[in-house]
């Protein structure tokens, strides 16, 4: 458009130019006075046209993206300013944690630097009965109608939407399965928010964490809590070469709980009781004493033990202050979420989590409390988030688990679902390191084999010194039974690791299904995941 308008202006100047040379006295090149004038409004007024058409293409051309090593960009879509102001929040927490980020309206994202990107967030609304934002309205007619090639783009999506509307994220499950279609990669699934959910927004904040190399990030709003009990702790690895595996079970405090299979318990994380003495030394304070701070009277210990203190360099600020005025500015520690692996009717809600370690060898804050710190009998806080993308089928359709590591916690829960319904026709394939050490509730397996429970058991060990195999491997070997299972109407459920098995466990499904044959999957919702 601009070289048009450009071209043409300079036709209309040469135009001029002859016109007023033909306007010349006979035999030199100098203009009459009139004529003089006649050129110079002609040129001003050229010039104004051309400022204008100048003003008009920079007011409406979409802002160029700077290439992926610049950061991290989060695009937003919004009707009322939430998906706006949810972006904005999301950059702030990333450039916390070191890593670049900015955001940028959908409208000023075009197809080129859509095509030329290698990270993206998008943040986007639906409006009224599943219709796009006002602002998104330039990029569904000029972007999205011409389709570039995205091969190289990885993308995560929070869609805002309303449940009580017929179209819940309807724009949101529209542009994530036309990334998708375009070669796009999910970074993870698609996190959809029921009405300002907060438990689906710490969801997102959570996989923010994830992409700032596990960075802990304040929630935005943290989870109301319960009372639970830690009731058992029992290590199910003993020497695995994987890290140890602890099997949690917790009982509530507060009254009979409910979840279903599926659903994601968030933790309210403590630091080490060595920490908090730290701390405490470091300051001078005396931890037994009471003060109140959140709305009610806690001893300076409890209260240092569920925030976070600044970075080094920043702690030496708190010196000198009283600790209600230093604590007052340290953020509360953010949650953790695990796959439940239990059901409400087993009596306890059971968790298996990984120990892990930070880059500096020391444990991750989480599960270094659940597996480490946390007394057994204490107390636990503890939330029951529902995750209705993960819980199982309301019908008998045959479903196909696929796993592992501790992602075998969600895949327990859903045979147990199916073994309490009734339902058979189901076949689980999961992977860990060795048969030796890993094997996490076999007796459990072997039972539902026996019972009929379980059609089939594929397992694959990685460090087996005869036949190492990953579970993908072990899905390719099957290729035939799973084309069969998908024609008969099975349900593919993937739980554990995002960062190796997951994107394998997919590519795999892509090869032999076809991509359009996954997608159609997805959109069928017959093939989630519950992937971290």
């Amino acid at each position: 458009m601009s070289g048009r308008l450009l071209n043409l202006a300079l036709l209309i100047l040469l135009a001029l130019l002859i016109l007023l040379a033909g306007r010349s006295q006979p035999g030199t090149m100098i203009w009459s006075a009139p004529d003089a004038a006649r050129l110079a409004w002609a040129v001003a007024a050229l010039l104004g046209y051309l400022l204008a058409c100048t003003w008009l293409l920079r007011r409406h051309r979409p802002m160029p993206v700077e290439p992926a090593t610049s950061g991290l960009m989060v695009v937003h879509a919004s009707q009322t300013g939430f998906a706006e102001q949810l972006a904005r929040y999301s950059a702030e927490a990333l450039q916390a944690a070191g890593l670049p980020a900015r955001t940028l309206p959908l409208a000023e994202l075009d197809a080129a630097a859509l095509a030329g990107a290698q990270r993206l967030l998008f943040v986007v609304s639906t409006t009224g009965e599943g219709d796009a934002p006002d602002g998104a309205l330039r990029f569904l007619r000029q972007v999205m109608a011409q389709p570039p090639a995205l091969g190289s783009l990885r993308y995560g999506l929070l869609a805002l939407g309303d449940s009580s509307y017929a179209r819940y994220c309807a724009f949101g499950r529209r542009l994530d399965d036309w990334l998708r279609q375009q070669g796009a990669q999910a970074l993870f699934d698609r996190v959809e928010v029921d009405d300002a959910d907060p438990g689906a927004l710490r969801h997102w904040q959570h996989q923010l964490g994830q992409l700032a190399g596990g960075a802990t990030l304040p929630d935005w709003a943290p989870p109301d809590y319960g009372r639970w009990r830690l009731a058992q702790r029992r290590l199910l690895n003993p020497g695995s070469a994987g890290g140890p595996a602890w099997q949690l079970a917790f009982e509530a405090l507060d009254g009979p709980p409910d979840w279903q299979a599926g659903d994601i318990a968030e933790i309210g994380p403590r630091q080490s009781p060595a920490a908090v003495a730290a701390l405490l030394r470091q300051f001078g304070w005396d931890g037994d004493r009471e003060l109140e701070l959140d709305g009610r009277r806690q001893r300076l210990r409890d209260l240092l033990s569920v925030r976070q203190p600044p970075a080094p360099e920043l702690l030496a600020a708190s010196a000198g202050l009283a600790p209600e005025q230093a604590l007052a500015n340290w953020p509360l520690l953010p949650h953790r979420e695990y796959s439940i692996a239990s059901l409400p009717t087993d009596g306890q809600l059971e968790l298996l989590v990984r120990q892990m370690q930070r880059p500096d060898g020391e444990p991750g804050l989480g599960s270094g409390w659940l597996c480490l710190h946390a007394p057994l009998g204490g107390e636990i806080a503890l939330r029951v988030r529902r995750n209705p993308g993960f819980h199982p089928p309301a019908d008998a359709r045959p479903l196909i688990l696929i796993g592992n590591g501790t992602g075998i916690a969600g895949l327990r829960a859903l045979l147990k679902t199916r073994a309490a319904a009734g339902q058979g026709r189901n076949w689980l394939l999961f992977g860990e390191r060795s048969a030796g050490q890993d094997a996490y509730f076999s007796a459990e397996l072997a039972a539902w084999q026996a019972d009929g429970l379980l059609s089939r058991l594929d397992l694959a060990w990685s460090r087996d010194p005869l036949a190492p195999a990953y579970v993908q491997q072990r899905l390719g070997e099957q290729a035939a039974r799973l084309k069969t299972w998908i024609a008969e109407g099975a349900a593919l459920y993937v739980c554990g690791s995002a960062q190796g098995m997951a994107p394998a466990v997919d590519a795999l499904l892509r090869e032999q299904l076809g991509t359009v044959a996954v997608d159609a999957l997805i959109v069928e919702g017959r093939y989630r995941r519950d992937v971290y």
